[in-house]
């Protein structure tokens, strides 16, 4: 096992935010809620804001930006986001992010932050811009890899090559299918969900960690249940069936509490 842990802080149609520490750098992955929660929530772990050495933003909705313009004028923390999720910020007296040093066009980049290396891969989602993530490190010698990628309405060739492969994973498990059918959603926004550029139910979930976890995933963590349309043990069974293998590390992000993948609250 190498030595990086993996937590969300919070996860799901409220704020999303994880931490990540590998190959000596301390990053988040998006920045939702308030700025006060996240620091608070950083402080359940030990883990202080000002230890963070970036931002990585996957796009720019508010459920993954929303602590981010506050987070970007009080700490020096460097921000990796799109250019079209970055131009939400900018208004028109300037109120432009913080510390943006690296805004990128296009829609990947690649990015190294201590000993971590970043790259980014297009996701399939209904915003400006948006983006998975492959982190990849170096232990004794050995190259390892962990993959995150929510907010996407459908498995790409993109995807799978970015996180086959990689021994810990982040993925997003949004939806029953029989309840958002059932549910008290309008037509409109049931169907935007369902679309291809909406969010992943639990049966596509199960089908891509089947891959995955035949490339050699063993830790994965379900993240981005919708609140009104899943339940995380319906989540949580619909990939365990599929992948049929305990040895696999699964586990379920929740929207109010924090969820150690990999780690433990003694960081």
């Amino acid at each position: 096992m190498p030595n990086c842990k993996i937590c969300t802080l919070y996860s799901g149609s409220r704020g999303n935010c994880a931490y990540i520490s590998a190959g000596g750098a301390n990053i988040l992955i998006d920045a939702g809620k308030s700025a006060k929660a996240l620091c608070s929530a950083l402080k359940e772990i030990n883990v202080d804001i000002d230890s963070i050495d970036a931002i990585f933003i996957t796009h720019e909705h508010r459920d993954h930006t929303s602590a981010l313009r506050t987070l970007s004028h009080k700490h020096s923390i460097p921000i990796y986001i799109l250019l079209p999720s970055a131009e939400i910020f900018y208004g028109l007296k300037d109120e432009k992010l913080c510390n943006c040093l690296n805004i990128k066009l296009g829609d990947s980049f690649e990015v190294d932050v201590k000993g971590l290396h970043v790259k980014a891969f297009p996701t399939p989602h209904d915003s400006r811009a948006a983006v998975g993530y492959r982190l990849t490190f170096s232990e004794d010698g050995e190259k390892y890899s962990i993959g995150y990628a929510t907010d996407t309405g459908h498995v790409t060739d993109a995807m799978r090559a970015n996180l086959t492969g990689c021994f810990a994973a982040v993925i997003e498990s949004n939806h029953d299918l029989d309840m958002l059918r059932e549910g008290p959603y309008p037509v409109e926004l049931k169907e935007r969900i369902r679309s291809k550029r909406g969010h992943l139910s639990n049966v596509d979930c199960a089908a891509f960690a089947t891959l995955l976890c035949a490339s050699g995933t063993r830790h994965l963590l379900l993240a981005h249940l919708s609140e009104e349309n899943n339940l995380p043990d319906l989540a949580y069974n619909e990939t365990f069936c599929a992948i049929a293998d305990e040895s696999v590390d699964l586990k379920v992000a929740l929207q109010d509490e924090t969820v150690w993948l990999i780690g433990g609250k003694e960081v």
